[in-house]
Parts: C-alpha cells; sequence; structure tokens
C-alpha cells in the first residue's frame, strides 16, 4: 500500500467514522474503486484507533469527569463516605455500560458472518440505502427530553449492534435513535461519540491477535502510523463539523447522500 492510498483511506474513515455516511461501507467502497484488497484487518484496526483518539481527545473533560465520578464512588463504599446518588457523570457511565451490551454480544455471537459481509459491495450498497432512509426520518420527529433514561440507552445500543454491519452508520444509526427517543438532538449526538468508545476499544482487542500476527507490519509502520494522524485528525474535525450540522437541525441531510450513494453502486458496481 502507498502512502497516498492510506492517506486517502484515513481521510475515508476519519470523515465517516463520524459523519453519519458508514465508515465500514465507505472502506468497503474505496477498497473496491481503488482497487486495494487487505489480507487481513489489521490496517483497518488502526485506522478505528486513530478515531477512537479523536473522540477522547474532543470529550476529554467529559470523559475525565465520569472517570472521577467513578472514582469517587468506589472511594466511598471503601471508605464509608456518603456519595451523592444523583450525580450526572455517574449516571452517564452507566448508560454506556447498558449501552455497550447489545454491541458486545453481536460482536462476539456474529463474528464470522460479519467479516464475511464485508466483502459485498451489493450488500453493503442496499445497507447504506438503510442508512439513508433512517436518517431521512429523524426530521419528523421532534426533542421532548433533556436526558436519556436505561431503557433509551438500550434502545442506542441496539442501534449500535445493527451498526457493525458494513453500510450501516454506527453514528447514524445511534444518533437517530437517540433522536427517535424523543431526546434533544445535541444530548443523543453526545451519547452516540461516547457510546462508540467501548465498542471501538472492545472490537480493537478482539482483532489485536491477528494485527500482531500480521508478518508485514513492521515494514509498513510508517503507512499505517501516516493512516492513524490521518484519521485522528479528520476525525476530529468530522466531529465538530457534525455538532455543528445538528445544532442547525440538518441532520437528515445526510441521508440525501447515502441514499444517493447506495443506489449509485447497486447499479453500476454489478
Amino acid at each position: 500500500m502507498s502512502l497516498l492510498e492510506a492517506i486517502l483511506l484515513g481521510i475515508v474513515q476519519g470523515l465517516t467514522e463520524f459523519l453519519p455516511v458508514s465508515s465500514s461501507g465507505h472502506l468497503v467502497l474505496s477498497e473496491y474503486l481503488l482497487k486495494v484488497k487487505f489480507d487481513d484487518i489489521s490496517f483497518e484496526v488502526f485506522l478505528h484507533f486513530g478515531t477512537f483518539l479523536a473522540v477522547v481527545i474532543f470529550f476529554r473533560h467529559k470523559i475525565w469527569a465520569m472517570f472521577k465520578a467513578v472514582g469517587l464512588r468506589a472511594r466511598s463504599i471503601f471508605s464509608g463516605e456518603v456519595c451523592p446518588s444523583n450525580n450526572e457523570d455517574w449516571r452517564l457511565f452507566w448508560l454506556i455500560v447498558v449501552g455497550s451490551i447489545p454491541a458486545g454480544i453481536a460482536g462476539v455471537s456474529f463474528k464470522d458472518y460479519l467479516e464475511r459481509s464485508f466483502s459485498s459491495v451489493t450488500f453493503t450498497a442496499m445497507t447504506l440505502l438503510c442508512t439513508g432512509i433512517v436518517l431521512f426520518l429523524t426530521k419528523f420527529f421532534q426533542p421532548k427530553k433533556e436526558y436519556l433514561g436505561f431503557g433509551d440507552a438500550l434502545w442506542v445500543g441496539l442501534a449500535q449492534a445493527i451498526a457493525i454491519l458494513p453500510g450501516i452508520s454506527r453514528s447514524g444509526f445511534t444518533i437517530s435513535a437517540g433522536i427517535f427517543s424523543g431526546v434533544k438532538r445535541s444530548k443523543a449526538a453526545e451519547f452516540s461519540f461516547l457510546l462508540s468508545l467501548p465498542a471501538v476499544l472492545g472490537a480493537s482487542l478482539l482483532k489485536l491477535k491477528d494485527v500482531l500476527g500480521h508478518g508485514s507490519l513492521s515494514q509498513e509502520v510508517t503507512t499505517y502510523l501516516i493512516g492513524v494522524v490521518t484519521s485522528f485528525v479528520i476525525g476530529y474535525l468530522a466531529i465538530s463539523i457534525l455538532l455543528n450540522v445538528i445544532k442547525k437541525g440538518k441532520f437528515q441531510y445526510f441521508g440525501y447522500y447515502c441514499l444517493t450513494v447506495g443506489l449509485l453502486f447497486l447499479i453500476f458496481a454489478r
């Protein structure tokens, strides 16, 4: 793989991981267009690590607040001190735990089937159409509440589990699920980004053995690092863009893009 291809795929990953247009789907389509086919998933794991870091840095204050809340609660258990029961950061931590369960089960149970689905351009085009329809439907829902409940977190988690399929946008499905539950769009987006962290980290750890066993990894370290840096920088910018689009109430516009790309590949990639 050339440095230019690594940069291009890093840009695709960075943009599509957070913009609701499916990073996995676009990687499948990019491989088809560039005629690049990976013998293993090591490079994709590195690209996902770049976007993982983008979320951690962008939401560092919120993540740190959650860790502090968990630490305070743990200390109160061992010291007998009274800890406030209505801490929002503590509650958010458990919402993420609950929301992570469906994707964890799906990732382990359907691992082999999911890896096979990444080889089909037609299947990816059809799932992109599904993403487009879901995004379009969000325009008909208005926020009714400020915060997610545990039932809402599980609902968003189910959406994340479905989004393991290539062509189904993780951010698109999870933010849409939050919007469908009636929560404020900005809160749905924030929860979607934070919920991605355990999912991406868990998936990367499951694939770590295959990545470390990749014979040419040491020879391609520069190329891989370029891909990581590119996906990190572009991913960070993509988070800012998406939050701004959501603030302006134009989230459903991404649905038109997914419908267009899905239809084009369904027609011409046969």
